[in-house]
């Protein structure tokens, strides 16, 4: 009988006294204490069993769980003696910062002060008796969501040193999620603050500190050393390009298929591997992430599982308000193209949206991308990656996310069906309407001067999505004598060479070249602008590559889109 999927459950101990769905993690205790590593950052993408494996490590360490063995029982890690006698033989702190989600600096430094608080709370038995000094006493009566910083960065020392001192053990420290903060700052924009809280209480816990045995902390991505791990130089940071510990999480695929034979659903393996494989740690590929899985097989029926576990806030605030160089690659990304850069692995949060490739380091982290090949440059000695979206799942989520960007208003399909019929007043009329409204929307704070060419970047990708079914659609892309802003090619190319409707709509489709210009100064009026949009496009031989293909050039619709601040008009050569 195959057993009971829970959703959600990260308790390793409610899931195997439960007897609820479960696949073996147990080799990452051994892997990890054999290691000698004393302080172990490993970074993982969100839902990929990080605070599961975390509530493991404390069942199994923790003297709070001594003669607890049988939460081990008939797994990997209790086939082995020396391990069944290490269990529970340890103190451990184990902390999580993954609900530390606040919009305020005072409030995430509150919410990171009373998870500290609830440790010292958890181990009160420490004032009872003479182990503590009245001065010690007084300390720990002192952790509260109000202390000063000097003593909360030295707040899990100090109690890592009494541990110590009551066990007769160094304390092994777990921290889940350590980045969760950050993230939250940068978006919420307090970063320098808690850069400098978390700097010092990092700094007190994982390196100064005499009371500790060894620690582990788990988070998505790895942050920069010089931002919170300064002079942290005991640190074995395993990023997903690492090859420690590379099936200790996600699931591999004979786990995943074993577990669809278990719950007899075999004949769905390919379709499966289509919407949830794709992600790989370190040498080892074919990896799936724990949610969807877990999730198909509890609904039996694929969906967005992992994808709609969160609003996903910072990488699309990277992607809409990023240089038109980043929309470009995404729409690379999004028709099914790799990109090929040189990647750094350390995230520089406050140099997200200016530092090269930053963007794409945080995409590769967070597993919405995958590398499919590695190239070592010898001349620099750096490596670079090969890099495309991971799966459906990733891609349908990514779709959803542009299209969002703009079906938030009512008449946008008029608009596309304006576009497609040539109805120029109908087209200016929204444009007008939708760019006075989502300027703000758009705003990265920088000079208006650029935001124009941002937002038609943005509406670029929200073409595709839309349209991507009936037309091949390129921007920045050579023909003729230059390079092109946007293209649409019919994908039912015999139909395009007749006069029937092929669109299924009662539109007839027809290729489509955009090109979009900022008025000039020597330019008095937007409709000049116009008017050197639309030649520069007969001047370039914008055309060329799609007669080339057998599209006659009175099926080509050619569109100039000048703009000046909020303010839009298009024209375009009529088709006859």
């Amino acid at each position: 009988m195959a057993r009971t999927v829970g959703i959600g459950n990260q308790d390793f101990e409610t899931i195997r006294q439960e007897g609820l769905f479960y696949i073996d993690k147990t080799d990452l205790i051994r892997q990890w204490w054999e290691s000698g590593d004393n302080v172990t950052l490993i970074t993982r993408p969100r839902r990929f069993g990080k605070t599961l494996n975390m509530s493991m490590l404390e069942k199994f360490f923790s003297v709070d769980y001594k003669n607890r063995g049988e939460l081990f029982s008939h797994l990997k890690i209790w086939e082995s003696e020396k391990y069944r006698n290490l269990q529970g033989t340890y103190p451990v702190i184990f902390l999580s910062f993954a609900g530390i989600k606040e919009g305020t600096y005072a409030g995430a430094r509150e919410s990171m002060c009373r998870t500290i608080e609830e440790q010292f709370n958890k181990y009160d038995r420490l004032l009872n008796g003479e182990l503590l000094n009245e001065r010690e006493k007084a300390f720990c009566r002192s952790i509260s969501t109000d202390m000063s910083d000097s003593t909360a960065a030295a707040s899990l020392r100090a109690l890592s040193g009494f541990l110590g001192r009551y066990y007769g053990k160094k304390t092994i420290i777990l921290l889940d999620e350590y980045d969760t903060p950050m993230q939250e700052a940068y978006v919420n924009g307090y970063w320098a603050k808690m850069v400098a809280f978390t700097r010092s209480l990092f700094n007190a816990t994982f390196k100064t500190n005499p009371y500790l045995e060894r620690a582990i902390m788990t988070g998505i991505t790895r942050v920069s050393k010089e931002s919170i791990f300064s002079d942290l130089n005991n640190l074995e940071v395993v990023t997903t390009t690492s090859e420690k510990y590379e099936d200790c999480f996600g699931f591999t695929e004979e786990e995943v298929f074993l577990s669809l034979e278990e719950y007899g659903l075999s004949g769905q393996k390919q379709k499966v591997k289509d919407w949830y494989d794709g992600f790989s740690f370190g040498k080892r590929k074919d990896i799936y992430n724990p949610w969807s899985i877990i999730n198909f097989l509890d609904k039996r029926k694929v969906g967005a599982y992992w994808a709609n576990t969160s609003a996903n806030r910072l990488v699309e605030k990277l992607i809409r308000e990023g240089k038109p160089t980043v929309k470009q690659a995404f729409e690379e990304l999004l028709e099914g193209g790799t990109l090929h850069m040189e990647i750094d692995e350390q995230i520089v949060y406050d140099q997200l949206s200016t530092k090269k490739n930053a963007v794409w380091s945080l995409l590769l982290a967070s597993g919405y991308l995958k590398v499919t090949g590695t190239t070592f440059e010898e001349r620099t000695g750096r490596m670079h990656y090969d890099l495309a979206l991971t799966n459906k799942e990733v891609h349908i989520m990514f779709a959803n996310m542009v299209q969002d960007w703009f079906v938030w208003n009512d008449d946008y399909n008029d608009f596309i069906k304006a576009l497609l019929l040539g109805d120029v007043k109908a087209m200016n009329l929204y444009m007008n309407r939708v760019t006075a409204e989502m300027f703000s929307y758009f705003d990265t704070g920088k000079s208006p001067q650029g935001e124009p060419e941002r937002f038609y970047h943005g509406f670029v990708l929200g073409l595709m999505v839309e349209l991507a079914d009936r037309y091949v659609i390129t921007s920045n892309r050579e023909s003729g004598f230059g390079r092109y802003d946007v293209m649409l090619e019919p994908r039912n190319l015999s139909g395009i060479q007749g006069k029937g409707n092929v669109s299924g709509t009662g539109i007839r489709l027809d290729a489509v070249i955009i090109e979009f210009k900022v008025q000039d100064v020597d330019e008095e009026e937007l409709a000049d602008t116009v008017q050197e949009a639309l030649k520069q496009i007969e001047e370039r031989d914008y055309q060329a590559a799609l007669i080339a293909k057998g599209i006659p050039e009175e099926r080509i619709r050619k569109y100039g889109f000048a703009f000046s601040g909020k303010r839009v008009l298009i024209g375009g050569r009529q088709i006859k």
